[in-house]
């Protein structure tokens, strides 16, 4: 029988918070020195990279008040899932205009909905934010953000082959314990997964360190900006499966009629994350 009561999950929806921050230019230096690009063109003004919104608004829980896995106990903002394993599925982002570094800005987070499926791995559930990040009154980021829940993963399951157009530029990017260590810290992310690796085998059932989603899309997006030579306007990204600490991953791009498709392969040539962008 399902632990899922759906009935009682979907009480969450319209749930809302708000909240204020500064978009601090230290922050995006570090953010800057943990990919490994120059930290000099991060000064107050600087439009903020797409999807580097992530390092702000950040929620800082007591230890009392976190999960086993490292996350703020659940049953607060977020529905109370009694799925063992949370991910960052997916979303998607329209971008209205620039958020210059070192003003103050405000997010406004609203549950859009709650939903039950069956999938190949067993049981999962979808829970959808909606957040707007606002300037001076006007909303220049709206982010649809999903969020997946399921059970652990079984040794040696595998996601569904994907099939890809020929990459016209590619990029290979190999992430160690430091780069995650440091986008862990920046983000304030206290799951287990990203720095306990007898957590994330004996628990979560993955061979090793997991590289974050947010991570993996926030360079896809960079990398879709620095092919298409222009800012974002859109950006769709879904998880297909997590990629795995001591992997090379190798970022490609190709044209997709007036949008740009970008997706992270894994060295078996299995996609990683795939995204939609467009300008």
């Amino acid at each position: 029988m399902s632990a899922v009561d759906i009935t009682h999950l979907r009480e969450w929806i319209g749930k809302s918070q708000s909240d204020l921050d500064v978009l601090s230019s230290r922050q995006a230096r570090l953010m800057a020195a943990t990919l490994g690009i120059p930290q000099s063109d991060f000064v107050d003004g600087t439009p903020l990279p797409p999807l580097w919104h992530w390092l702000y608004f950040l929620s800082g829980e007591p230890p009392s008040a976190l999960g086993r896995d490292g996350h703020p106990a659940r049953g607060g903002f977020l529905p109370p899932v009694p799925l063992s394993n949370r991910m960052w599925a997916g979303g998607t982002l329209e971008f209205h205009g620039d958020l210059p570094l070192g003003t103050q800005v405000q997010k406004r987070s609203s549950i859009a909905s709650v939903e039950h499926k069956q999938g190949r791995s067993g049981e999962l559930v979808f829970v959808t934010v909606l957040h707007e990040v606002l300037h001076e009154g006007k909303v220049l980021v709206t982010e649809r953000h999903d969020i997946v829940y399921k059970e652990a993963s079984k040794a040696g399951a595998t996601a569904a082959k994907m099939e890809m157009p020929q990459p016209q530029q590619t990029r290979r990017v190999k992430p160690d314990s430091t780069m995650l260590f440091r986008y862990s810290a920046l983000t304030f992310n206290g799951h287990r997964i990203h720095y306990d690796a007898d957590y994330c085998r004996e628990v979560e059932g993955y061979p090793n360190l997991v590289i974050h989603g947010p991570l993996n899309a926030t360079l896809l997006a960079g990398f879709a900006e620095e092919v298409g030579g222009r800012r974002l306007k859109h950006f769709r990204y879904r998880g297909v499966q997590p990629s795995i600490l001591g992997n090379e991953l190798e970022f490609n791009a190709a044209p997709d009629g007036d949008q740009l498709m970008v997706w992270v392969s894994l060295p078996d040539g299995a996609v990683s994350m795939r995204a939609e962008a467009s300008f």
